[in-house]
């Protein structure tokens, strides 16, 4: 269960803040990035500049990069030196667990590849990892340790297009280079990574890299983007104070305005006749609400956001705000100077033109009239309320901004360690790429590597598990008693779905209408605690058949934002919030589709264990019975990378960014906040550890906060 906007009823009660107080912290937000990132964090980076480039266009090994670290660099560590290692000799100090009472998660030995660092970097031919181990017929062979003499150096990532490039000018429309500042003079600083894996570190235990077609031979350190030398070698380092990211954001679309699609028919029918291709844009709409507490990480990973997603690739991606006013009365839409004033007491001065403002009270006047009873409405909030309809700022704003053809829902306490436009390119493409046939069987399905092997492995599992149930895979709209129609109709099938077609393309190439970031599982059944909210039908009838994906993070088409938008106004149907998209999606025959992006396990789980704990629910999938979003399994998450309620995640991206926290290792079995203090930047420049976090791209969530000195328990 996501908590929209860090507001949960019964789980968090935010304090108000002055007005005033968060502008404080906008006006303070530093000129150069010593301080963007608290000094007790700040490394040792080297000065000089590498000027190879990790074009990251394909699968493909970059040419520029040498096959092997140089002689005299590295240090062959053998196994039973290791101790020496101070990353390696805190992990060590784990304990087994057998024995430990609870929750069956705990009793698994931690893992400790994690907390190795850019010290233990290893050529991805010479990588092992921790996790998972190797078939036990084939025993792993003593694996020696590497330990840097000298600092490796990063290389420029770019994930986007080659847009100079030959092939490139050739179907598409020429892009033109955009800048930080009005005046075209500051260049966008460059992401760094580091060819090669920490030695040991583990690969991901649910989805995969390569699945989803993100890199997995590089791997991304805290000054990657900011705070290094090596960064600011072409951009020189910028005053962030006279950065307006909206006028930036504007400025590189409107040179690159014949690159793409405007929403408008006529225009966009001269456009596609043009000849070379034309792209479509998409809104990243990040929510946010009065009273959040912007820190220096939070502005970093923002301004992070708007540069990697909009200004390197030529306008592709707009950042917004969606700023909820939690004060019903303040006239936000009648008033300028409310407006404003309500904007600059909570976001930083660089971010004030991304913001749309909101309210409740708004979307009872957009969605007005008698929405019903509900079914069931555990936690007895308003139907027009964020928690309970939270699709409904995001329903208006695509129908007020009509140049977008997607939107990415996303949550100020998320973060990636690599590149933004990787994460949400690579995803649309593969989502694109999948056929409908049997989409909804496997996206309701965990995939575990360890255990089905290729992602093609799993997909043909799927089928397997469908032919042998007699039950027909889901194939276009479903039908139940007291379904009412939309004005539009059901015509949401591709051509490649025809009678006569073959069925394996069906869907093949299609854009996905919704792309989510954990399964979407049958409701019914599954123990989730808000699977009955269901508002606005024939409460005598059965309930209609739901789908639900957990974590609200997903992108979504405007086409089923636009079936989402009729069904509110003139059906007057709502759910929950993480239900009703995908539900919506399930009931009209629109595509959807679980991205099986890398998550990451705390502990060293048997994969056939994972499957049970993460698949045991109806017809071996995660819905109905037994299903892991059940109140009593949740606690499964708590060890994971990704989940509203997961404790690795946090203390993980603290590790990264160089804050000593408590390991986790404690006498019953290690939770969060237990165990011993480790990392932080005295051990990571004792020249014995590994030095400081190196990690592949990964999203992490939630993260409530990052400095210690800026926690709020």
């Amino acid at each position: 269960m996501e908590i929209p906007e860090q507001e949960a009823i019964h789980e968090v009660k935010l304090e108000e803040v002055q007005v005033g107080e968060i502008d404080d912290v906008a006006k303070n937000i530093p000129n150069d990035t010593s301080n963007d990132i608290p000094n007790e964090v700040l490394s040792d980076i080297s000065n000089d500049v590498s000027e190879d480039v990790l074009q990251v266009n394909s699968n493909e090994k970059p040419n520029n990069f040498p096959d092997s670290i140089p002689n005299g660099v590295i240090v062959d560590i053998l196994n039973d030196a290791a101790s020496n290692d101070v990353a390696l000799q805190e992990e060590d100090t784990s304990q087994e667990e057998e024995d430990v009472e609870g929750p069956k998660w705990l009793k698994y030995k931690h893992l400790d590849g994690y907390y190795r660092g850019l010290r233990a970097l290893v050529q991805p031919s010479e990588y092992k990892p921790e996790y998972p181990k190797p078939p036990m017929h084939n025993p792993p062979e003593a694996v020696p340790t590497p330990h840097h003499i000298e600092m490796p150096k990063p290389a420029v990532f770019r994930p986007q297009p080659d847009y100079n490039s030959d092939e490139w000018r050739k179907s598409y429309v020429r892009v033109n280079p955009c800048f930080i500042d009005a005046d075209k003079k500051v260049p966008v600083p460059d992401l760094y990574a580091y060819r090669g894996l920490v030695q040991g570190q583990p690969k991901a235990a649910i989805g995969s890299h390569e699945a989803v077609g993100l890199r997995s031979d590089v791997c991304f350190d805290r000054f990657g983007r900011e705070g290094s030398e090596t960064v600011w070698e072409k951009s020189g380092q910028i005053n962030w104070n006279e950065v307006d990211w909206a006028q930036a954001q504007t400025q590189c679309v409107n040179s690159n305005r014949d690159r793409f699609f405007t929403g408008n028919h006529t225009r966009d029918a001269e456009l596609a006749s043009t000849g070379r291709k034309k792209l479509h844009r998409t809104a990243i709409v990040v929510r946010t609400y009065v009273g959040f507490k912007w820190t220096a990480h939070a502005v970093l990973n923002f301004r992070a956001m708007v540069s990697e997603l909009n200004l390197q690739s030529g306008g592709e991606y707009d950042v917004h705000f969606l700023l909820h006013v939690r004060d019903n009365n303040a006239p936000i839409w009648a008033d300028r100077a409310t407006a404003q004033d309500i904007i600059e007491s909570n976001v930083p001065t660089e971010f004030h033109g991304l913001c749309t403002l909101w309210s409740e009270a708004q979307m009872k006047l957009f969605y007005p009239g008698n929405f019903g009873d509900a079914y069931e409405n555990p936690s007895n909030g308003d139907i027009h309320g964020v928690y309970r309809s939270a699709h409904m700022p995001l329903q208006h704003f695509a129908v007020m901004h009509p140049e977008y053809e997607h939107f990415w829902n996303w949550e100020m306490d998320m973060r990636w360690t690599g590149s933004y436009y990787e994460l949400f390119d690579r995803l649309g493409k593969w989502g694109a790429n999948q056929s409908r046939v049997g989409a909804w069987e496997r996206s309701a399905k965990y995939y575990i590597p360890g255990l089905h092997g290729t992602w093609e492995n799993f997909s043909r599992l799927v089928d397997t598990e469908i032919q042998a149930s007699n039950k027909r895979p889901f194939l276009g709209p479903v039908t139940f008693t007291g379904k009412l129609a939309l004005s539009q109709g059901e015509n949401f099938m591709p051509a490649s779905c025809a009678s006569g077609s073959e069925l394996s393309q069906c869907g093949v190439g299609e854009e996905a209408d919704l792309i989510t970031l954990n399964p979407l599982f049958d409701a019914e059944e599954s123990g989730w605690v808000f699977a009955g909210d269901i508002t606005g039908y024939e409460t005598s009838l059965p309930k209609p058949p739901r789908r639900c994906s957990i974590v609200t993070a997903s992108r979504l088409s405007r086409r089923l934002l636009l079936v989402m938008h009729e069904e509110t106004w003139r059906l007057h149907h709502s759910m929950f919030s993480e239900m009703f998209p995908s539900t919506m999606a399930f009931h009209h025959g629109l595509k959807a589709v679980f991205a099986p992006h890398p998550v990451f396990l705390d502990r060293d789980w048997p994969p056939a264990e994972i499957d049970v704990a993460f698949n045991g629910g109806k017809d071996h999938s995660s819905g109905g019975r037994g299903s892991p979003f059940d109140l009593n399994n949740e606690h499964n998450h708590k060890g994971t990378s990704w989940y509203y309620n997961s404790e690795f995640a946090g203390l993980l991206w603290r590790r990264w960014l160089g804050y000593a926290q408590m390991d986790g290792r404690g006498t019953n079995g290690g939770r969060a906040g237990e165990g011993i203090m480790r990392g932080g930047r005295e051990e990571e420049l004792n020249p014995a550890s590994s030095g400081r976090l190196c990690l592949r791209s990964m999203l992490v969530h939630p993260i409530k906060w990052e400095d210690p000195a800026e926690r709020e328990d």
